[in-house]
């Protein structure tokens, strides 16, 4: 997993992701993805910026003018169009995740230090950018927002669909290459099965957030397969510290894994030992020794990342 504040060097902007690693080198596939696919997202997402300075400079040298707090009428070359900046970040954003992820399968085929051909992995993944919340998935991990109804209740929104076979599109599509009793419908790698209905194209969203959202959980399949979406979101909002979040709803599943009746709820095995941030939170950065503890990158000078 990772967790990336400052992301693309823009302020308010945050990366997380979540890769289940299958196959013999499944493990290896994941931490690779988990390292390059943020910044192949984030090459992207500067050039935009590199794009929205130069129409910043043409406002300025052709007496263009602000229409409102959102939209910005450019004039250049005789031409002019309304530059709506909400918009075009919002395309941006979906634009540079479904390319990231095109690109990092091409990469993946191209490595000769990792056997991706019988392995892969999927992923998760999200970019916050202000009130922007834009998700992108390949499998059966699983994205879902705990937000406010109208009764003021926090409830359970669900981000992303379970990429399985038997959905009914994606099997669908493997049928037509004549491949039925596929395990995945989508992953990074397994590139023996590229050709017989398997993809890394992303289903991607786009939610606008409100004071009614209040958390993101991203996790793996292993998670949903046995605590609900209820469950999830009442675990991580029950807990002590955001920090504690994740290593609570852990312990939860784990205990459900294997039939017992504990008290999902209790805060009493909450500990502060280890830190898990739920992906919207600056990480800790207290210490290096401990799993998922946050750590400076010498290349991103005061983003915070961490990786687990």
């Amino acid at each position: 997993m990772i967790v990336w504040e400052n992301f693309g060097s823009m302020e308010d902007t945050v990366f997380c992701g979540v890769f289940d690693g299958h196959g013999p080198y499944g493990h290896v596939i994941a931490k690779r993805v988990r390292d390059l696919l943020p910044l192949k997202v984030g090459s992207h997402l500067e050039s935009y910026l590199s794009c929205e300075e130069v129409l910043k400079e043409i406002s300025l040298n052709t007496a263009d003018r602000m229409t409102s707090d959102s939209l910005v009428q450019i004039s250049a070359n005789g031409e002019s169009r309304v530059y709506n900046k909400d918009q075009d970040m919002v395309q941006m954003l979906l634009t540079s995740i479904v390319k990231a992820y095109r690109f990092m399968d091409k990469e993946l085929k191209m490595q000769v230090d990792v056997d991706c051909f019988c392995s892969g992995t999927t992923a998760v993944t999200m970019v916050k950018q202000g009130q922007h919340l834009v998700v992108g998935n390949i499998g059966d991990s699983r994205a879902v927002l705990g937000t406010r109804n109208k009764e003021n209740k926090l409830v359970p929104f669900q981000l992303t669909e379970d990429l399985k076979p038997d959905v009914p599109a994606e099997a669908a599509r493997i049928k037509r290459c004549n491949s039925p009793g596929l395990a995945m419908a989508r992953a990074f790698g397994d590139f023996c099965f590229k050709d017989f209905g398997l993809i890394s194209v992303p289903d991607v969203s786009y939610r606008r957030l409100t004071e009614k959202d209040e958390f993101v959980v991203l996790a793996t399949d292993w998670i949903w397969d046995v605590l609900t979406n209820e469950e999830v979101v009442e675990i991580v909002a029950k807990a002590p510290t955001r920090c504690t979040a994740g290593r609570a709803l852990v312990e939860a599943a784990f205990a459900s894994s294997f039939d017992s009746k504990p008290d999902k709820l209790s805060t009493a095995s909450f500990s502060v030992d280890k830190h898990i941030s739920n992906g919207l939170t600056e990480p800790d950065t207290t210490s290096t020794s401990t799993p998922g503890s946050g750590t400076k990158s010498p290349h991103t000078r005061d983003n915070q990342r961490v990786r687990r």
